[in-house]
């Protein structure tokens, strides 16, 4: 397969000069490095076609050998050979380009740390977290600054080797017989130092922003799950890999049902009549509403089971049930006439006769007398 042009490669013009070269391949080195994009194979042939085309066109003769031949005339120099990023070929990759950004590259500063990761607490009403649903979140954090490209250098310039270190980033410090090495205290231990800072982001590399990402909640969701967003985090230290967005999911309290897994529970009452003589309820769910069916001489705790109604976890294929527990309720404020109703009621439940309607409280009472009938004894 015939090589890409390097010049298009890095996305600069023939007579482009090494700080234009540099700052192309800069661009491109850290969209596809590894740190940023872990197994990712077209990441990986991207870095190492980058890293070849800039070998060539930064170094003086190759240049004019690939401007002369094309790639026959650096055949044998360039080196986007095999072998992944893994020993001495990372190496190379790291130093020649990351090396005025992470603190000299033949093995001395300090390396640039990756950006924190950060946590965003997100409230979903139940009927959110069974469905699922999309939410636009506006997230303050540090990210990369754009005019510099994280670097912190003034654009069209770069960083110089710290002096003091000589672009170690450590110093040693002689005390009698001892040798202390530290850090150095003029770079922080970077081994380059910034003499013309960006105005934008003061040399830091990073600036204060919010914002917005559009994030996915998937159907099941329950409070306690974290939804990770790779990348979506703090902006790392002079062009590091940023950090990750963990979105914590709270379930606001529902003024219906409770979730118990992947059953929801609610509490339902009924009349005291509907409970006696039976009849049918409307019962709402989170799809809609159906209609129960509740036998005559139904008690209070008694739970009625819809199959399919709950909810279906993030991480199971079967659907919870809904759980309908009754609460059969007792008039209150009754009239004259209904009170004289209840009366002429109440006069055909009791007695021995009543027993079969009352069977709980009739087995309560006798068990009440054997109980004084002991203690008599």
């Amino acid at each position: 397969m015939a090589k890409q042009d390097y010049y298009e490669l890095l996305g600069v013009s023939k007579d482009a000069d090494n700080a234009e070269l540099k700052k192309a391949y800069r661009r491109l080195a850290m969209k596809h490095h590894p740190d940023r994009n872990p197994g990712d194979a077209v990441s990986e042939e991207k870095f190492k076609a980058a890293k070849e085309a800039f070998e060539v066109l930064g170094d003086e003769q190759k240049r004019a050998a690939y401007d002369r031949f094309g790639h026959d005339g650096v055949s044998n120099s360039a080196s986007g050979g095999g072998g992944g990023f893994g020993g001495g070929d990372f190496s190379d990759i790291f130093g020649d380009v990351f090396g005025d950004i992470f603190g000299g590259g033949g093995g001395g500063g300090r390396r640039a740390r990756g950006g924190s990761d950060l946590q965003y607490n997100l409230e979903l009403t139940l009927e959110e977290s069974v469905a699922g649903t999309e939410k636009s979140l506006k997230i303050p954090t540090q990210v990369t600054c754009q005019p510099c490209e994280g670097s912190g250098a003034k654009p069209g310039t770069s960083t110089s080797k710290c002096e003091t270190c000589a672009g170690m980033g450590q110093v040693r410090m002689q005390q009698g017989f001892f040798s202390v090495q530290q850090t150095c205290p003029s770079c922080r231990g970077a081994g380059a130092v910034i003499t013309d800072p960006c105005s934008n982001c003061r040399g830091t590399g990073r600036v204060q922003e919010e914002k917005t990402l559009s994030v996915k909640i998937p159907a099941g969701v329950d409070t306690g799950d974290r939804i990770r967003l790779s990348g979506e985090g703090e902006a790392g230290e002079k062009g590091a890999a940023s950090g990750d967005l963990y979105v914590l999911v709270e379930v606001a309290k529902h003024s219906i049902f409770e979730r118990d897994d992947d059953n929801l529970l609610c509490t339902m009452p009924i009349d005291i009549i509907t409970a006696s003589l039976g009849g049918e309820l409307e019962v709402p769910t989170l799809t809609g509403k159906v209609n129960l069916k509740i036998p005559a001489g139904t008690q209070t705790d008694k739970v009625f089971r819809l199959r399919n109604m709950g909810v279906k976890p993030v991480r199971k294929n079967n659907t919870g049930d809904l759980l309908c527990r009754v609460q059969v309720e007792v008039p209150i404020s009754l009239t004259s006439e209904q009170k004289e109703l209840f009366e002429q009621l109440r006069a055909t439940l009791i007695g021995k006769k009543g027993s079969k309607h009352t069977p709980k409280s009739h087995g309560w009472l006798d068990g009440v007398k054997n109980f004084f009938n002991l203690r008599d004894d």
